[in-house]
């Protein structure tokens, strides 16, 4: 959906508003220092007026008493910045924390296939991105443009009690400074919301690309991801230049009318001056408040541009939050309760793409239970058959029924609570092996882990581990071998203990001698379970109660080992070519 800066607005105000009475004590704070800065110049001016003598001390005071009325102003102005100071100090940190944790939490729940189609490194990008945009945009708007409004406000009601026409000619001059400077803003915005895209595409491919650097050894591609990253960063640096050159005639064009506004003034004071209207201290005021507005008002279009870069940088991460789940609780979804754990796939349809079918009027009934395996070429649809009993996918048409409950009206939490999966690549986080294990139950004991380890004979090889359960693991699981992840794995699906258990190529990564000690563990995890294996090693689902043999979608045969090889179809075919290749060893 097309996001806008007032979608952004929304977003930040909404956590904002979770810290009113901070951001009104920080609001008062800067109007008060800036109000009591508009107010300096005019002591200056009696202070420059009794130097002078074009006033008597008498009628502005000795120049001691303007000092240390001065001193006083000062010292507002300097407890009003610092209190604002150490308000924000605290109210800032808070918000870019909630609006990371907004921004992870709502990440997190998107599915299955949103994050299949998105590089992980440009999604922690925009978390980050949303936060540091809060920030930008805040300090923009309270130490600059709340500065400015205020300071430009004094100025006014000054100059309109010293030349009601001065304050006129200043307030048509700062119309059209503001006007260019919002405008011109928008102009460079355009560019800046490609930067924004193309730096997230950076990100990716450097993430994508460093990910999976072994492959780049291994396959020598050095100079293949060299040149694609040379290509998007190409990109990127265009996209910068203009917009940064962009900015520069933007500072050209307001540098020209602070010097065509600086001049007319003091020379239209200077002719008031010789008529004897003004005096030295109003020629002063004038200038200070010239000088001041010019540092505040320098770097006005550096604060528009930096407000719509942070709502460019923004957006992205935005466009997330406003995102609809696509797979998520329906309307009045009730707990998923097991009791047996009978699954039926009823008639289901699904698809990838219209051009793609996977599943056409697909039919499997599944006992309480019962342990089946699913075999058939790559490409059959085995791996997705569970990922829409995950429900990490909706069907097109049909049923997925579990205990007579469609797995489409039950929560999602308590249908992923009941289905334990040990994939066929295990992924671990870079946490110790006690948390990875726990991961299954996060209240299980420590006991209860070295026994789901030792069932899963992983606990040998973690005990020789300097650290033992406490060692961490890497990103990813790196530093551990693809059969010890895959037990780790076991080990947590063990301590999980769901009454349905999913078997995606469990034991593809283990030598023989661990996948015989393995076999053991998965038959103890699957008493009293129904289970569902997918394999491509026929030998290791041999003893599964039924087989089931997809083939484009289709379910051709069903049997037991024996009786499937007793027919001459794509299971004999798939265990002749399977056998075969062990005689021929």
């Amino acid at each position: 959906m097309a996001v806008t800066n007032r979608t952004v607005i929304k977003i930040f105000w909404q956590h904002t508003l979770r810290y009113k009475w901070r951001v009104l004590l920080i609001v008062l704070g800067v109007m008060v220092a800036n109000g009591a800065e508009a107010v300096a110049p005019w002591f200056l001016k009696d202070f420059f007026d009794v130097l002078s003598g074009s006033v008597s001390n008498a009628g502005a005071g000795r120049p001691e008493n303007i000092l240390f009325s001065l001193l006083g102003i000062w010292v507002v102005s300097w407890f009003a910045w610092r209190s604002a100071g150490f308000i924000i100090s605290d109210f800032q940190p808070r918000v870019m924390r909630d609006l990371q944790q907004t921004g992870f939490s709502y990440l997190l729940k998107h599915s299955y296939s949103f994050f299949s189609d998105t590089f992980a490194g440009a999604l922690v990008r925009k978390v980050r991105r949303l936060s540091d945009a809060y920030e930008r945009v805040t300090d923009e708007f309270l130490f600059h443009l709340l500065v400015v409004a205020v300071f430009l406000v004094g100025t006014m009601i000054g100059l309109f009690f010293q030349r009601p026409v001065l304050a006129l000619i200043f307030s048509l001059w700062v119309v059209l400074f503001l006007l260019l400077n919002y405008f011109g803003s928008l102009w460079k915005l355009k560019l800046d919301i490609l930067r924004a895209a193309s730096d997230s595409e950076v990100t990716g491919t450097l993430s994508d690309t460093i990910g999976n650097s072994v492959n780049v050894q291994l396959f020598t591609g050095n100079k293949e991801e060299e040149q694609r990253f040379a290509g998007v960063t190409a990109v990127y640096r265009r996209l910068l230049t203009r917009s940064w050159s962009r900015g520069e005639v933007m500072f050209s064009i307001q540098g020209i009318l602070m010097i065509a506004i600086q001049f007319f003034l003091l020379w239209y004071s200077l002719g008031l001056w010789r008529q004897g209207v003004f005096s030295v201290g109003d020629l002063v005021l004038i200038q200070t408040y010239l000088a001041v507005v010019f540092s505040k008002l320098w770097d006005i279009g550096r604060s528009f541009r930096n407000i719509f870069e942070g709502f460019a940088d923004a957006r992205e991460m935005v466009e997330i939050l406003e995102t609809p789940y696509d797979i998520q609780d329906r309307r009045g979804a009730k707990e998923l309760v097991v009791k047996r754990g009978a699954i039926v796939f009823d008639k289901v349809d699904f698809h990838f793409h219209q051009t793609r079918p996977v599943f056409t009027n697909f039919s499997l009934a599944i006992r309480a239970h019962e342990k089946i395996a699913v075999v058939g070429p790559s490409g059959a649809g085995k791996s997705t058959l569970t990922r829409l009993l995950f429900r990490f996918y909706d069907v097109a048409g049909g049923h997925i029924m579990i205990d007579g409950q469609d797995v489409a009206r039950v929560t999602l939490d308590s249908l992923r609570r009941n289905v334990a999966l040990v994939p066929q690549d295990p992924i671990l986080f870079h946490r110790s092996l006690m948390d990875n294990i726990r991961y299954g139950r996060r209240n299980a004991t420590e006991k209860e882990v070295i026994t789901a380890a030792k069932k899963a004979h992983c606990h040998e090889f973690i005990s020789q581990l300097p650290q033992g359960y406490a060692t961490f693991v890497g990103e990813r699981g790196v530093k551990l071998s693809g059969g010890e992840r895959q037990r780790v794995a076991i080990a947590r699906a063990i301590v999980k203990n769901a009454p349905i258990l999913v078997l995606d190529e469990a034991t593809s990564s283990l030598d023989s001698e661990s996948e015989l000690l393995i076999q053991d563990a998965l038959r103890e995890l699957m008493r009293n379970k129904t289970a569902i294996a997918i394999a491509h090693r026929l030998s290791t689902i041999m003893q599964m109660d039924r087989i089931i043999v997809v083939e484009e979608g289709k379910m051709v045969a069903s049997g037991t080992h024996v009786e499937l090889l007793k027919s001459d179809g794509t299971y004999r075919k798939l265990w002749d070519i399977q056998a075969g290749g062990f005689l021929a060893e």
